[in-house]
């Protein structure tokens, strides 16, 4: 399977975008330091809680022939911060012909349309930043403000900067080797995260993460209904996609519920399947 093809793939889960016009934003004083930053920032994520949501979802993407095609499904989403998500796509009329979830362990995505029909999947510990996929579950809970920002296996290896560019903290993760890995700009009004840029390891822009229209679900704890996502901005590539948000609300979920959708499923049948390794898919059926 193809990087391009991997990311229409995933693309088509992940992104929430409202269409409204967007006013001039107000300027306000940014955070004195990293910490500060990162700490404000965290509150949010720290007074998380579950919640489920359901939207509709349209992508645009080039095929391999080079020809633009759109494709436009409902989905539905359950989160249980800090690590449990399962989202679920009803695409060429087949119910629940996408999953993509997560818990503490372990992360996966099911394509199930025979066209596409793999599977991949791995652990935490041994993704690494991986970019073959282009979009993952780490992007979704970051996206939805349940994942803390600069915790992690991953993130404790990291370093972070701080900048400010107009009504923006732009807080930039390094990694081990000094790399930028990814911009989060914030806000400064309401620190809430406005775009996430995350960068290959040449140093290029491959996603950015554009959220809006904030929604308080619970005390302290508000969900962005409106994301949009697109690969490599400004090269042509035609790969994004946008869902408007119908709803977004606090939820308990059951034990048999917990035990179904955050649990990685069974192969399936499923043609092709690929682990995450070090930032790298290895085809294993």
């Amino acid at each position: 399977m193809s990087k391009k093809l991997a990311f229409c793939c995933a693309a088509v889960v992940f992104v929430f975008l409202g269409c409204a016009v967007r006013e001039p934003l107000q300027i306000c004083p940014g955070a004195d330091s990293v910490a500060q930053a990162l700490s404000s920032l965290n509150a949010g994520s720290k007074n998380a809680g579950s919640f489920k949501a359901n939207g509709q979802c349209r992508v645009g993407y080039l095929d391999e022939a080079g020809e633009p095609q759109t494709q436009n499904f409902p989905v539905r989403l359950w989160m249980d911060p800090p690590t449990q998500m399962y989202l679920q796509g009803d695409i060429f009329l087949m119910p629940g012909g996408i999953v993509l979830g997560s818990n503490s362990d372990e992360f996966w995505l099911l394509l199930k349309p025979k066209e596409i029909s793999s599977y991949f999947w791995g652990d935490w510990a041994q993704a690494g930043y991986f970019d073959e996929l282009m979009i993952n579950p780490r992007m979704v809970t970051e996206a939805m403000g349940v994942a803390a920002v600069g915790s992690g296996a991953v993130d404790s290896m990291a370093d972070w900067s701080l900048s400010n560019q107009g009504p923006f903290d732009v807080l930039a993760e390094h990694n081990h080797e000094g790399r930028v890995v990814k911009k989060v700009y914030v806000y400064c009004c309401d620190y809430t995260v406005r775009k996430i840029e995350y960068f290959d390891p040449q140093g290029e822009i491959a996603v950015v993460t554009e959220l809006d229209r904030y929604k308080q679900i619970a005390e302290s704890f508000y969900v962005p209904m409106s994301v949009r996502i697109t690969e490599r901005p400004g090269d042509d590539s035609g790969n994004s996609a946008k869902i408007t948000l119908r709803s977004a609300k606090a939820a308990t979920f059951s034990d048999k519920l917990r035990n179904f959708v955050f649990k990685r499923p069974k192969r399936r049948g499923l043609k092709n399947g690929y682990e995450i390794v070090d930032g790298e898919m290895v085809k294993r059926w």
